[in-house]
């Protein structure tokens, strides 16, 4: 049996993320894109893949969602860089984008507040047993991770981190 395994080029398990991924607003001045992902290794019957990156560390008491990508075909194993570009033109065809906490529908980049320990993001892949994830387009990340959760046949992660 092959692992379930989720890497990027751009960003490696346990480093620092590249100040270029952050957010552009609220302070902060990055490129606001989102890095390579890719996965591999899904078990057999992977139907769709879900993606997402949340960071625990956020001081809102429930953390903090950048990005949620969900629909991704089964023959997808890779997002390409800035695949989070506003209105999901960078994403496969069929894959929707759900709102982030920023409150937009594409890659919401790094943004902790000055002077905070390092928040930790958490990058995963979602292999998952159904063709479509049952949420209307304007779900919270909530709602939707509810949905993912219950149809996910395995799921691959990698946690970074970034302060300012």
């Amino acid at each position: 049996m092959t692992a379930f395994i989720l890497t990027s080029p751009d960003i490696a398990d346990g480093s620092t993320i590249a100040q270029s991924f952050e957010f552009d607003s609220f302070g902060c001045s990055g490129k606001n894109q989102s890095p390579v992902l890719r996965w591999s290794g899904a078990p057999v019957g992977t139907k769709s893949f879900a993606v997402h990156v949340y960071d625990p560390d956020a001081p809102t008491g429930s953390g903090f969602w950048h990005w949620y990508v969900i629909d991704l075909p089964p023959s997808v194993s890779e997002l390409p860089a800035n695949a989070g570009a506003q209105g999901g033109t960078n994403l496969p065809k069929g894959a929707r984008q759900i709102r982030n906490d920023y409150g937009s529908y594409a890659w919401g980049g790094m943004c902790p507040p000055p002077g905070d320990k390092p928040h930790r993001y958490i990058f995963t892949v979602h292999a998952l047993s159904v063709e479509r994830i049952d949420v209307p387009d304007d779900a919270p990340a909530a709602l939707t991770g509810f949905m993912v959760n219950a149809n996910t046949l395995a799921k691959a992660s990698f946690t970074a981190t970034y302060g300012r």
